[in-house]
Protein backbone atom coordinates (compact mmCIF):
# COMPACT_ATOMS: atom_id res chain seq x y z
CA UNK A 1 0.00 0.00 0.00
CA UNK A 2 1.49 3.46 -0.48
CA UNK A 3 2.39 4.91 2.60
CA UNK A 4 1.62 8.61 3.89
CA UNK A 5 3.20 10.59 6.11
CA UNK A 6 1.94 11.51 9.48
CA UNK A 7 -0.07 15.00 8.91
CA UNK A 8 -0.14 15.48 13.27
CA UNK A 9 3.84 15.49 14.97
CA UNK A 10 3.91 13.46 18.24
CA UNK A 11 3.08 16.06 21.48
CA UNK A 12 3.78 14.86 24.66
CA UNK A 13 0.34 15.53 26.63
CA UNK A 14 0.94 16.65 29.75
CA UNK A 15 -2.65 15.64 32.44
CA UNK A 16 -4.05 18.31 34.35
CA UNK A 17 -2.91 17.67 38.44
CA UNK A 18 -6.34 18.49 39.81
CA UNK A 19 -8.37 15.30 39.06
CA UNK A 20 -7.73 12.48 40.98
CA UNK A 21 -5.65 9.94 38.98
CA UNK A 22 -7.15 6.09 38.46
CA UNK A 23 -4.70 3.46 37.22
CA UNK A 24 -5.31 2.26 33.32
CA UNK A 25 -7.43 -0.79 33.52
CA UNK A 26 -6.35 -1.19 29.72
CA UNK A 27 -3.02 -2.45 29.53
CA UNK A 28 -1.23 -5.34 28.02
CA UNK A 29 -2.46 -9.15 28.81
CA UNK A 30 0.61 -9.70 30.68
CA UNK A 31 -0.39 -6.84 33.37
CA UNK A 32 -4.38 -7.29 32.99
CA UNK A 33 -4.56 -9.20 36.53
CA UNK A 34 -2.19 -6.71 38.70
CA UNK A 35 -3.52 -3.34 36.98
CA UNK A 36 -7.26 -4.70 37.24
CA UNK A 37 -7.13 -4.95 40.81
CA UNK A 38 -5.27 -1.83 40.91
CA UNK A 39 -7.71 0.43 39.14
CA UNK A 40 -10.44 -1.61 41.79
CA UNK A 41 -8.48 -0.39 44.97
CA UNK A 42 -8.29 3.29 43.10
CA UNK A 43 -12.25 3.71 42.39
CA UNK A 44 -12.59 2.33 46.02
CA UNK A 45 -10.83 5.04 47.20
CA UNK A 46 -12.56 7.59 45.23
CA UNK A 47 -16.04 6.28 46.12
CA UNK A 48 -14.41 6.62 50.30
CA UNK A 49 -13.65 10.54 49.57
CA UNK A 50 -16.73 11.29 47.41
CA UNK A 51 -18.63 9.86 51.33
CA UNK A 52 -16.61 11.59 53.55
CA UNK A 53 -17.34 14.88 51.20
CA UNK A 54 -21.13 14.16 51.53
CA UNK A 55 -21.07 13.39 55.32
CA UNK A 56 -19.58 16.61 56.01
CA UNK A 57 -22.38 18.21 53.62
CA UNK A 58 -24.50 16.84 55.93
CA UNK A 59 -22.83 18.10 58.78
CA UNK A 60 -22.71 21.84 57.35
CA UNK A 61 -26.37 21.36 56.72
CA UNK A 62 -26.96 20.51 60.06
CA UNK A 63 -25.26 23.64 61.86
CA UNK A 64 -26.42 26.31 59.29
CA UNK A 65 -30.07 24.69 60.59
CA UNK A 66 -29.33 25.71 64.11
CA UNK A 67 -27.62 28.73 63.40
CA UNK A 68 -31.03 29.72 61.32
CA UNK A 69 -33.08 28.66 64.24
CA UNK A 70 -30.53 31.08 67.15
CA UNK A 71 -31.40 33.73 64.74
CA UNK A 72 -35.14 33.08 64.48
CA UNK A 73 -35.38 32.96 60.69
CA UNK A 74 -38.58 30.95 59.41
CA UNK A 75 -36.80 27.72 56.81
CA UNK A 76 -40.38 27.31 55.44
CA UNK A 77 -40.17 28.54 51.75
CA UNK A 78 -43.03 29.88 49.98
CA UNK A 79 -45.47 27.31 48.35
CA UNK A 80 -46.20 27.78 44.62
CA UNK A 81 -49.18 26.80 42.77
CA UNK A 82 -48.82 23.84 40.24
CA UNK A 83 -48.05 24.87 36.35
CA UNK A 84 -51.93 23.71 35.90
CA UNK A 85 -52.89 26.24 38.24
CA UNK A 86 -50.44 28.96 36.64
CA UNK A 87 -51.23 28.89 32.74
CA UNK A 88 -48.65 26.33 32.51
CA UNK A 89 -45.64 28.57 33.84
CA UNK A 90 -42.70 27.10 35.33
CA UNK A 91 -42.19 27.90 38.63
CA UNK A 92 -38.79 29.56 39.79
CA UNK A 93 -37.81 31.25 42.69
CA UNK A 94 -38.74 34.54 43.24
CA UNK A 95 -36.04 37.29 42.92
CA UNK A 96 -35.99 41.19 44.69
CA UNK A 97 -36.89 43.25 42.08
CA UNK A 98 -35.63 46.27 41.53
CA UNK A 99 -37.87 49.52 39.43
CA UNK A 100 -36.66 52.37 37.91
CA UNK A 101 -39.47 55.07 37.50
CA UNK A 102 -39.12 59.12 37.05
CA UNK A 103 -41.35 61.42 39.76
CA UNK A 104 -43.30 62.61 37.15
CA UNK A 105 -44.55 59.21 35.73
CA UNK A 106 -45.20 57.45 39.42
CA UNK A 107 -46.11 53.62 39.49
CA UNK A 108 -49.70 53.76 40.96
CA UNK A 109 -49.91 50.11 40.35
CA UNK A 110 -47.14 49.28 43.24
CA UNK A 111 -49.89 51.17 45.85
CA UNK A 112 -53.01 49.53 44.01
CA UNK A 113 -51.45 45.82 44.47
CA UNK A 114 -49.84 46.62 48.08
CA UNK A 115 -53.72 47.45 48.92
CA UNK A 116 -55.44 44.81 46.82
CA UNK A 117 -53.10 41.99 47.91
CA UNK A 118 -53.29 43.03 51.68
CA UNK A 119 -54.79 39.50 52.69
CA UNK A 120 -53.31 37.32 50.38
CA UNK A 121 -49.47 38.98 49.57
CA UNK A 122 -47.11 41.34 51.21
CA UNK A 123 -45.33 43.78 48.39
CA UNK A 124 -42.22 45.32 50.32
CA UNK A 125 -41.55 48.42 48.59
CA UNK A 126 -38.31 50.58 49.51
CA UNK A 127 -37.83 53.76 47.92
CA UNK A 128 -34.18 55.73 47.43
CA UNK A 129 -33.50 58.48 45.39
CA UNK A 130 -30.74 58.56 42.16
CA UNK A 131 -28.20 61.29 41.84
CA UNK A 132 -29.75 62.61 38.85
CA UNK A 133 -32.61 63.95 40.85
CA UNK A 134 -32.33 66.39 43.19
CA UNK A 135 -35.88 66.95 44.42
CA UNK A 136 -38.63 63.93 43.95
CA UNK A 137 -41.76 66.00 44.70
CA UNK A 138 -44.51 66.17 46.54
CA UNK A 139 -46.47 63.57 44.72
CA UNK A 140 -43.97 61.39 45.12
CA UNK A 141 -43.37 62.05 48.47
CA UNK A 142 -46.81 61.28 49.55
CA UNK A 143 -46.86 57.96 47.11
CA UNK A 144 -43.96 57.12 49.49
CA UNK A 145 -46.08 57.97 52.82
CA UNK A 146 -48.88 56.13 51.90
CA UNK A 147 -46.77 53.27 50.78
CA UNK A 148 -45.38 53.18 54.04
CA UNK A 149 -48.92 53.15 56.00
CA UNK A 150 -49.60 50.20 54.86
CA UNK A 151 -48.46 47.53 57.13
CA UNK A 152 -46.82 44.40 56.46
CA UNK A 153 -48.38 40.76 56.82
CA UNK A 154 -44.82 39.01 57.53
CA UNK A 155 -46.67 35.71 58.09
CA UNK A 156 -47.56 36.44 54.17
CA UNK A 157 -45.88 35.19 50.88
CA UNK A 158 -43.40 37.89 49.78
CA UNK A 159 -41.76 39.94 47.38
CA UNK A 160 -39.01 42.89 47.76
CA UNK A 161 -39.45 45.80 45.41
CA UNK A 162 -37.01 49.10 45.47
CA UNK A 163 -37.91 51.55 43.84
CA UNK A 164 -35.79 54.25 42.37
CA UNK A 165 -36.42 57.71 41.90
CA UNK A 166 -34.37 58.48 38.64
CA UNK A 167 -34.16 60.59 35.89
CA UNK A 168 -35.07 58.01 32.81
CA UNK A 169 -37.88 58.19 30.51
CA UNK A 170 -39.56 54.74 30.79
CA UNK A 171 -40.41 52.79 34.07
CA UNK A 172 -38.62 49.90 33.80
CA UNK A 173 -37.87 46.48 36.19
CA UNK A 174 -35.03 44.83 36.75
CA UNK A 175 -36.05 41.41 37.72
CA UNK A 176 -32.00 39.54 37.05
CA UNK A 177 -29.49 39.81 39.80
CA UNK A 178 -27.15 38.70 37.55
CA UNK A 179 -27.84 40.76 34.30
CA UNK A 180 -29.24 43.85 33.19
CA UNK A 181 -32.53 42.70 31.54
CA UNK A 182 -34.86 45.75 31.65
CA UNK A 183 -38.41 45.73 31.34
CA UNK A 184 -40.12 48.51 30.34
CA UNK A 185 -43.49 50.14 30.73
CA UNK A 186 -45.60 49.83 34.16
CA UNK A 187 -48.17 48.04 32.44
CA UNK A 188 -45.28 45.12 31.97
CA UNK A 189 -44.42 45.43 35.24
CA UNK A 190 -48.17 44.33 36.13
CA UNK A 191 -47.95 41.47 34.04
CA UNK A 192 -44.83 40.29 35.90
CA UNK A 193 -46.14 40.96 39.49
CA UNK A 194 -49.91 39.32 38.30
CA UNK A 195 -47.65 36.25 37.39
CA UNK A 196 -46.15 35.61 40.88
CA UNK A 197 -48.08 37.18 43.03
CA UNK A 198 -51.59 35.57 44.38
CA UNK A 199 -53.40 32.77 43.13
CA UNK A 200 -55.95 35.03 42.85
CA UNK A 201 -54.64 37.25 40.02
CA UNK A 202 -53.27 34.82 38.15
CA UNK A 203 -54.56 35.32 34.91
CA UNK A 204 -53.31 33.10 32.23
CA UNK A 205 -55.08 30.01 32.98
CA UNK A 206 -58.12 32.28 33.08
CA UNK A 207 -60.77 31.98 30.05
CA UNK A 208 -60.10 35.89 30.00
CA UNK A 209 -57.00 35.96 29.59
CA UNK A 210 -56.67 38.05 26.03
CA UNK A 211 -59.21 39.82 27.37
CA UNK A 212 -57.23 41.44 30.25
CA UNK A 213 -53.96 41.53 27.98
CA UNK A 214 -55.88 43.71 25.74
CA UNK A 215 -57.30 45.94 28.55
CA UNK A 216 -53.23 46.38 29.38
CA UNK A 217 -52.40 46.65 25.57
CA UNK A 218 -54.95 49.54 25.57
CA UNK A 219 -53.37 51.14 29.32
CA UNK A 220 -50.14 50.81 27.10
CA UNK A 221 -51.39 52.98 24.62
CA UNK A 222 -53.18 55.60 26.87
CA UNK A 223 -50.00 56.35 28.68
CA UNK A 224 -47.92 57.22 25.20
CA UNK A 225 -51.29 59.89 23.60
CA UNK A 226 -49.85 62.70 23.32
CA UNK A 227 -52.91 64.78 22.78
CA UNK A 228 -56.25 64.70 24.70
CA UNK A 229 -58.48 63.61 22.01
CA UNK A 230 -55.72 60.33 21.59
CA UNK A 231 -56.60 60.13 25.21
CA UNK A 232 -60.33 60.64 25.09
CA UNK A 233 -60.57 57.44 21.88
CA UNK A 234 -58.38 55.06 24.25
CA UNK A 235 -60.93 55.71 27.05
CA UNK A 236 -63.46 55.02 25.12
CA UNK A 237 -62.07 52.01 23.94
CA UNK A 238 -61.90 51.03 27.51
CA UNK A 239 -65.67 51.65 28.24
CA UNK A 240 -65.88 49.47 25.38
CA UNK A 241 -63.80 46.70 26.60
CA UNK A 242 -65.84 47.11 30.42
CA UNK A 243 -69.26 46.57 28.65
CA UNK A 244 -71.44 45.45 31.23
CA UNK A 245 -69.15 43.89 33.43
CA UNK A 246 -68.52 45.03 36.79
CA UNK A 247 -64.77 44.90 36.49
CA UNK A 248 -62.52 44.37 33.55
CA UNK A 249 -62.19 40.91 34.04
CA UNK A 250 -65.46 39.75 34.90
CA UNK A 251 -67.20 39.66 38.35
CA UNK A 252 -63.95 39.88 40.69
CA UNK A 253 -61.30 42.43 39.55
CA UNK A 254 -57.80 41.60 38.94
CA UNK A 255 -54.76 43.34 37.26
CA UNK A 256 -56.59 44.90 34.21
CA UNK A 257 -58.15 47.04 36.90
CA UNK A 258 -55.14 47.52 38.43
CA UNK A 259 -53.89 48.95 35.22
CA UNK A 260 -56.68 51.10 33.82
CA UNK A 261 -57.04 52.69 37.34
CA UNK A 262 -52.95 53.52 37.61
CA UNK A 263 -52.92 54.55 33.77
CA UNK A 264 -55.95 57.26 34.57
CA UNK A 265 -54.58 58.49 38.00
CA UNK A 266 -51.03 59.14 35.73
CA UNK A 267 -53.48 61.01 33.46
CA UNK A 268 -54.48 64.50 35.14
CA UNK A 269 -55.80 65.38 31.63
CA UNK A 270 -58.47 62.90 31.85
CA UNK A 271 -61.19 64.17 34.05
CA UNK A 272 -64.81 62.94 35.15
CA UNK A 273 -66.10 64.61 32.23
CA UNK A 274 -63.93 62.57 29.71
CA UNK A 275 -65.59 59.32 31.80
CA UNK A 276 -68.73 57.49 30.70
CA UNK A 277 -71.38 56.51 33.74
CA UNK A 278 -69.73 53.21 33.42
CA UNK A 279 -66.77 54.10 33.79
CA UNK A 280 -67.29 55.97 36.77
CA UNK A 281 -69.12 53.49 38.41
CA UNK A 282 -66.34 51.00 37.91
CA UNK A 283 -63.99 53.42 39.03
CA UNK A 284 -65.86 53.99 42.65
CA UNK A 285 -65.54 50.31 42.84
CA UNK A 286 -62.08 49.56 42.19
CA UNK A 287 -61.49 52.46 44.53
CA UNK A 288 -62.52 50.31 47.40
CA UNK A 289 -59.97 48.23 46.47
CA UNK A 290 -57.18 49.95 45.41
CA UNK A 291 -57.77 52.65 48.40
CA UNK A 292 -55.86 55.40 46.55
Amino acid sequence: MYELKTLLPQFDIKLPTCMYEIKNVSLSADHATSTTSGGCDDTVSVAMRQEKVIQQLQGLKTQLGKIRAGLGVCGKTVQHPTADQNGGLKEVPLQDIVINGHPNFIPYALLALKNAWRDLYTVNVKTFTHSTMSDIGPAAREFEAKLANISANNGLPNINVTLIWKNCEHTEMISSPTMYVPIYGEVNVIRYLGRVGPVEYRYEGSPLCNEIDLVLDICYQLLRCSTHKAQVAMVRLLDKRLQQQQYFGGSKISVADIGVYSSLIRIPTITDKDLTPALLAWRKQANRVTQI
